[in-house]
């Protein structure tokens, strides 16, 4: 990235994580960051690998996608009527 306020060596070990499939609040608590730094680095960088897969006419996921109901997340509080 080029306009970034992280220095050179904290980069290098973000971008390592991200590659290794770390997540971004344990990247952040190795490199001693703010976790919502990682996180914006993280996005960041997958916005960059998108482009790249994008401009080289590639695609993350091709043919039929088959999507069920599932809901993630969890229970509601409080009372529902």
């Amino acid at each position: 990235m080029r306009k970034s306020r992280l220095s050179k060596c904290k980069q290098a070990r973000l971008t390592q994580y991200f590659v290794a499939g770390t997540t971004a609040r344990t990247a952040a608590a190795l490199c001693g960051l703010n976790r919502k730094t990682a996180a914006y680095y993280f996005y960041r960088l997958g916005e960059i690998v998108a482009l790249e897969l994008e401009a080289k006419g590639e695609t993350l996921v091709d043919g039929e996608i088959e999507v069920d109901e599932s809901y993630f997340g969890g229970n509601r509080k409080g009372r529902r009527g």
